[in-house]
C-alpha cells in the first residue's frame, strides 16, 4: 500500500468536501482490506455509502412492530450504529440483505440522518453468495438468529393434560374454560392433527384429513392393512416431537420467512438430498407409516419431513414449494423420488414412477 498517499489524504482531510473525504476513507479501507488476513470476512471492510444508493430487497418477510421500531431508533440515537447493514452490490447501488430497519432509521429519522450526514455503514456479502437464492437464505439466517418466539403457556398446559388422557370436559371444568376455548387451544397447538393421518396433494399442500388411524394392539406390533400399509400410533412417530405438526413457525420466523426457508432448502439440491437421507435414517416409524400409504403424495411428505428435520419447520408452512418454478419443482421431486425408491427397494417394495409417487388414490396410480 502507498503510505505516502494515505498521509497525503489525511493532510487534505480538513479542506476536502464531505463526499471526497468519505470516498478517500473508503479507498484507504479497501486497500487495507486487500492485505488483511481477515479479508474473507465481510465485516473486515465497512464502508460508508449514501443512503439513496441503498435499496430494500423484494423478498425479506421480516417485519418489526412499531414499538420495536421506535426502540431501534432510540438505540441508534443513543448508541450510534453498532452494526453495519449487510448488502449486495447492485450496479451503482446496494441491495439490503440484512439490516432493512437499520437502513430505514438512517433514511427516515431526521436527527440521525443529519448526524450520519446522509451515509450508512455497509458491508458486502461474499461474492460467491450473489445468487438470489443464496441472498434469500442469508437474509433468513440473519433474521432467525436474532428472533424470539413465545409459546402460549395455556396451550402447553392443555397439551399436557390431553397427553394425560383428560377429556375436554375435565379440562374446561378444572381450568375454568368454555369447551370452545379448549377446542381453540387444541387447534392452535396442532393437537387436533395428532389423531389423523395427513394427506398431501401433488403441489405439496395439505388437503384432506383421512380418519384411518388404527390403534396398536397389546402386542406392540404395528398393524398391517392391505395392500401392505403399516400403521404406527402418533406417539411412535418421530416426526411428532420434531415439530412436524406444530401450527406456528420456528422461533424467529413468521409464515413468509418459513416458506422462504423451505423454498431455499428445496433449491439447494445437496442440502435437500442430505435432509431426506436423515429422514430415512432417523425416522423409521414415520417412514413406515407414511411411505406405505399409496393414497398420498409421498414425495411431498419426504420434502416436508426433510425441511422439518433440518430447519424445524412444520408441514403447515410447505408453501415454499410453490415459490419454485416448474423446473425447480421437478428437480426437487426427482431428488425425493430417488430416496423414496431407495426406501421402497430396501423394504422389498416395487419402485415407482414420478406420477405414481405423487398419486393420492389407487385409481390414478397409472
Amino acid at each position: 500500500m502507498d503510505t505516502a498517499l494515505i498521509c497525503s489524504l489525511i493532510r487534505q482531510s480538513d479542506c476536502a468536501d464531505l463526499d471526497t473525504l468519505v470516498n478517500d476513507i473508503n479507498t484507504i479501507r479497501a486497500a487495507l482490506h486487500e492485505i488483511s488476513p481477515f479479508k474473507a470476512e465481510p465485516v473486515d471492510f465497512v464502508k460508508w455509502v449514501l443512503c439513496e444508493r441503498i435499496h430494500a430487497n423484494d423478498y425479506n418477510p421480516n417485519q418489526v412492530a412499531p414499538p420495536e421500531m421506535e426502540l431501534l431508533r432510540v438505540s441508534i440515537r443513543a448508541d450510534g450504529y453498532t452494526q453495519p447493514i449487510v448488502t449486495m452490490p447492485d450496479g451503482e447501488s446496494y441491495e439490503v440483505v440484512d439490516g432493512f430497519h437499520r437502513h430505514r432509521v438512517g433514511k427516515e429519522t431526521e436527527d440521525i440522518g443529519a448526524r450520519i450526514r446522509g451515509y450508512l455503514p455497509v458491508v458486502a456479502i461474499n461474492k460467491e453468495r450473489f445468487d438470489k437464492a443464496d441472498r434469500m437464505a442469508a437474509t433468513i439466517r440473519h433474521n432467525r438468529a436474532r428472533g424470539k418466539h413465545k409459546v402460549d403457556s395455556m396451550s402447553e398446559i392443555v397439551i399436557e393434560l390431553k397427553r394425560r388422557n383428560w377429556s375436554d370436559e375435565k379440562i374446561s371444568k378444572n381450568l375454568g374454560m368454555e369447551r370452545d376455548e379448549v377446542l381453540r387451544l387444541c387447534q392452535i397447538t396442532g393437537l387436533a392433527e395428532l389423531f389423523t393421518d395427513q394427506e398431501f396433494s401433488k403441489s405439496w399442500d395439505v388437503e384432506d384429513l383421512v380418519d384411518d388411524f388404527v390403534p396398536l394392539s397389546e402386542a406392540d406390533e404395528p398393524i398391517k392393512i392391505e395392500p401392505g400399509r403399516i400403521l404406527h400410533t402418533w406417539d411412535e412417530w418421530e416426526c411428532y416431537p420434531a415439530g412436524f405438526y406444530e401450527t406456528h413457525p420456528p422461533e424467529g420466523m413468521d409464515k413468509e420467512m418459513a416458506e422462504l426457508t423451505y423454498m431455499a432448502f428445496l433449491h439447494s439440491e445437496a442440502e435437500f438430498d442430505s435432509g431426506i437421507c436423515r429422514v430415512i435414517t432417523e425416522w423409521p416409524n414415520s417412514c413406515e407409516h407414511y411411505l406405505t400409504n399409496e393414497r398420498m403424495n409421498r414425495l411431498a411428505w419426504l420434502g416436508q419431513a426433510a425441511c422439518c428435520i433440518v430447519h424445524g419447520i412444520p408441514q403447515l408452512f410447505c408453501g415454499g414449494f410453490n415459490l419454485l418454478n416448474e423446473d425447480e419443482q421437478l428437480s426437487a421431486n426427482k431428488v425425493a423420488l430417488k430416496w423414496l425408491n431407495a426406501w421402497l427397494k430396501a423394504n422389498g417394495r416395487p419402485e415407482l414412477t414420478l406420477a405414481q409417487a405423487q398419486s393420492k388414490t389407487e385409481a390414478n396410480l397409472y
